[in-house]
């Protein structure tokens, strides 16, 4: 298990998986097809995504997920 990057330590890898695909522009309801959960799921991942990387919305989430290098530019 690799150990999880600077800056998303409180992250699970659930959450983190979340966070890359919300990264890379997936809806929540893409997030819920691609994951096999719910939709409800889907926003309770986010909602602890946004509570732990303190984050207000989903843009700032992407840019949590580059500038901790989860996600690199193409």
């Amino acid at each position: 298990v690799q150990p999880p990057p600077p800056g998303l330590d409180g992250v699970t890898d659930r959450e983190r998986e979340v966070l890359l695909l919300i990264a890379r522009g997936l809806s929540n309801t893409e997030l819920a097809a691609h994951l096999h959960l719910s939709p409800a799921t889907v926003k309770t991942h986010i909602g602890h995504l946004l509570a732990k990387l303190r984050a207000r919305d989903r843009a700032q989430l992407v840019i949590a997920a580059y500038e901790t290098g989860l996600v690199r530019p193409r």
